[in-house]
């Protein structure tokens, strides 16, 4: 029987994973989580702007590229639900086509800083000492800068683009990742069934990610989750400021940068776009908040 083996059985020994355990933390989730009202309805929220990303082009009714100066500026009506921009475009199909580009940019910039954020916490927390040290006093100069400020610096150096923002909001989600990662390693490499499986010979990276990353997924999804709300509310003030997304992209926050001159003439043009932005990070902080109350065993307690 080789180590592997070993500290598999090892571990089955100390954590008696299988079929019927998860099936049994499956159902103990969904007790929890279910008498939470506020997170299912986020979670329905969620949902409910997957399914018009993904059939976008089945709901728009129109081209949200196709510019008609005839139109231009019409209220909502039966024929433009939700009316047209200054240069006749139907704002409806354009916020359909945005749910794209706006949770695109969330999920890749949030997947971008805990990737990085995920390696940095795994590697400080389990080494220790050095490693440790050098770690954390980056993560502790990326948060001495303000989110939003150190995206700007980003953003100034690499210039305005999509994918400038999907970078710079992912960077500076790196340290929130990192430290939640680093404390949850800390505390679970102290495990005995962590020293029974080093004991029979295991190496660092065997130990590390299929040991240890496995037992720490669930801060880090309620982080990711509720990050995704601040990501997709950064990247859409970046596109806001000229800064992300150009014209003439449907993306939300360059949609309410356009209809800022119109507010008091057509105050549609931002009104959309704004309540698409709130309702969608409202639904992941509620969802988040959620997932915090069913997974923390803390706060289970």
């Amino acid at each position: 029987m080789t180590t592997e083996l070993k500290a598999e059985e090892v571990q089955r020994s100390f954590s008696e994973p299988g079929p019927t355990l998860f099936i049994g933390r499956l159902r103990q989730f969904w007790e929890i989580f279910s008498k939470n009202k506020a997170a299912v309805v986020g979670g329905a929220i969620i949902l409910f702007y997957i399914l018009i990303a993904l059939f976008a082009p089945l709901l728009a009714a129109h081209d949200p590229f196709e510019i008609q100066l005839d139109k231009k500026l019409q209220q909502p009506s039966f024929d433009h639900w939700m009316g047209t921009d200054d240069k006749g475009r139907d704002i409806m199909a354009r916020i359909l086509y945005g749910s794209r580009l706006s949770m695109g940019i969330g999920f890749a910039a949030v997947s971008f800083g805990a990737f990085f954020g995920i390696i940095m916490g795994l590697a400080a927390g389990y080494y220790g000492g050095w490693v440790d040290t050098m770690i954390s006093r980056i993560l502790d100069v990326m948060l001495a800068f303000p989110g939003i400020l150190l995206a700007l610096a980003i953003i100034s150096a690499l210039g305005p683009s999509l994918v400038n923002v999907m970078i710079a909001v992912g960077i500076f989600s790196v340290p929130l990742f990192a430290r939640v990662v680093r404390g949850s390693t800390l505390e679970t490499k102290k495990l005995e069934y962590i020293d029974a499986i080093r004991s029979l010979g295991a190496n660092d990276g065997t130990i590390i990610f299929k040991h240890i990353l496995p037992n720490i997924l669930s801060p880090i999804i309620i982080q990711g989750t509720l990050r995704l709300a601040t990501a997709i509310l950064s990247a859409a003030g970046l596109s806001f400021l000229g800064l992300g997304a150009q014209p003439p992209s449907p993306e939300w926050g360059t949609m309410l940068s356009s209809g800022r001159d119109f507010l008091f003439s057509a105050p549609y043009i931002a009104l959309f776009p704004g309540l698409a932005i709130s309702v969608l990070v409202l639904g992941f902080n509620l969802f988040g908040d959620g997932l915090r109350d069913a997974l923390d065993p803390r706060l289970k307690s």
